[in-house]
């Protein structure tokens, strides 16, 4: 089985008018003394964010739990430095981010201007062990065309500087100003890969290969692909269905590779297209399907998805013996992703006070559109 790691961004605020706070230096600080030697946390490009990451797990049900656990940790230190998280992928009121001071996020600052002020939005990327880099490249080249489905789910950013975007994701349009941002053409092999990889440091535009932010990448830490199209999601349960999604397609995409089967080969323009269809409206209007680039109902995409890789969702998050998804697994799918995110952190941030979308969400009631 193979092994998924998840890690999350979540945002600083304070508690009671919820306007991000730049106190990652101490938040993580306050880690370090308190979890010495777990080195859970890590610092971001801005000081009003803080990343944690879990470890290696094949449960999913184990993922979960290790995801609640460290929100409720970061929620704790935090709270000892005077601010609480948020588990949302941008700020809901008006922000002037603020670069943390260090050589390469001073590089970062000189070198993209404004691009890098405005970078205050938070992900969720999720990590699913490989063989061996040729393996994780043939992934890579077979997943593309199902990476805005992923995205649509995990949609939680519908604001940008205090206002409605009209976007489920408007995280991922802001991050798609970074020059090494975005979906791939296919790549073939490993040597293709990292020769490309090469020649992107090789420009100057980055500053090295942790600057090559594809959609789907060779970890550069671990035996994994990372898959990074995903907001921080409002509920621990959504990031556990996206990552549970992204294993079966990392075990689809090789079991097709090893049986000699070609990826399709849909163009980056055509990506591009997919990806901002999924930003913009998430699960409740359509998506553009895989198969045809055409759009359809974010449903009939969803079950489309699960047809692919061929098993069914249970409400668990982990997956059962194959059979053809029912219509209920497609509806459940959609519930846990964009109606319990996009739509529950409209609603949330639209309350009067902060504590609404700053509370660990194991301790709230569970919503008509969402769940625990």
């Amino acid at each position: 089985m193979r092994t998924v790691g998840v890690e999350e961004e979540l945002l600083l605020v304070d508690p009671e008018t919820g306007e991000p706070r730049a106190l990652s230096a101490a938040v993580l600080a306050r880690a370090s003394h308190e979890d010495a030697g777990q080195d859970v946390f890590e610092k971001e490009l801005h000081d009003q964010m803080v990343e944690f990451a879990t470890h290696p797990q094949e449960d999913m049900e184990r993922l979960h739990a290790e995801i609640v656990r460290c929100r409720k940790l970061a929620a704790e230190h935090a709270g000892e430095t005077g601010c609480a998280v948020a588990a949302l992928a941008t700020s809901p009121l008006p922000v002037t981010p603020a670069v943390g001071v260090n050589r390469r996020y001073r590089w970062m600052a000189e070198q993209y201007g404004v691009v890098v002020q405005e970078q205050l939005v938070l992900g969720c990327h999720v990590h699913v062990s490989v063989a061996s880099d040729e393996e994780g490249v043939a992934v890579i080249d077979r997943v593309r065309p199902w990476l805005p489905v992923l995205a649509a789910l995990s949609a939680n950013s519908p604001f940008w500087q205090g206002k409605d975007s009209g976007y489920h994701s408007y995280r991922s349009r802001v991050w798609q100003r970074w020059p090494s941002a975005g979906p791939t053409e296919l790549f073939g092999s490993a040597e293709t890969y990292h020769r490309r990889v090469a020649d992107m440091v090789a420009t100057g535009t980055i500053l090295d290969t942790a600057m090559v932010y594809f959609d789907v990448r060779l970890s550069e830490r671990y035996p994994t692909v990372e898959f990074r199209v995903a907001d921080v999601c409002l509920e621990a349960r959504t990031a556990v269905l996206v990552a549970t999604l992204a294993r079966a397609l990392v075990e689809t995409a090789a079991r097709e590779w090893r049986e000699g089967r070609e990826p399709v080969d849909p163009s980056v323009s055509l990506l591009r297209l997919a990806a901002w269809r999924a930003a913009r409206s998430g699960l409740a209007g359509e998506l553009l399907h895989p198969a045809t680039m055409r759009r359809m109902p974010a449903e009939r995409v969803v079950r489309a998805l699960l047809e692919h890789v061929g098993r069914r969702s249970t409400p668990t998050g982990s997956w059962s013996a194959p059979r053809r998804p029912r219509p209920v697994c497609c509806a459940t799918a959609t519930a846990r992703g964009c109606s319990a995110s996009c739509w529950s952190a409209r609603e949330a941030c639209g309350t009067s006070s902060p504590a609404a979308w700053t509370a660990p969400r194991s301790e709230r009631p569970r919503r008509r559109q969402g769940v625990p």
